[in-house]
């Protein structure tokens, strides 16, 4: 029904001006749902002209778990999709931009861990020199962070 692409700050504004909750959800339903994850894996291969396989080994995610994510047969904890970004080579934009479509909190430059984070992937710096800093900042190293996802 509604294909019109409509802003954030739009949305929000006819959210709090509607009468029912229920035609609205049904009218915007199509803007509420997003990518999945896997398939803007894909898309980003595409894009990047890169292959799984080389995306794994660049973000150093183990290759079993690796391919799960691709497929779609696993959930990414924060650390995942960052390590994902810097697979993909991406720029801080576009990391934001996968995490918020994995539905996972962004980079916050308030945050020391995040800030070596943000730094690393505006600089592509590769997985074992961000775990170097992290480990000689005496931070959660990229993966061991999952609990608290």
């Amino acid at each position: 029904m509604q294909d019109e692409k409509i802003s954030t700050s739009t949305m929000l504004q006819r959210l709090f001006k509607t009468s029912g909750i229920s035609r609205f959800v049904r009218h915007y339903e199509k803007q509420m749902e997003g990518v999945p994850f896997d398939v803007r894996l894909a898309e980003l291969c595409a894009e990047k002209d890169l292959m799984p396989k080389q995306v794994i080994l660049n973000s150093g995610i183990e290759r079993t778990y690796g391919y799960q994510l691709f497929n779609g047969n696993r959930t990414p904890s924060r650390d995942k999709v960052v390590m994902l970004a810097i697979g993909f080579g991406l720029d801080y934009d576009e990391a934001q931009s996968l995490l918020k479509i994995a539905r996972k909190s962004p980079l916050y430059p308030k945050l020391k861990r995040d800030v070596v984070l943000i730094y690393a992937i505006q600089n592509k710096k590769s997985i074992e020199d961000i775990q170097a800093t992290m480990h000689e900042l005496g931070l959660a190293l990229l993966g061991k962070e999952d609990r608290y996802d």
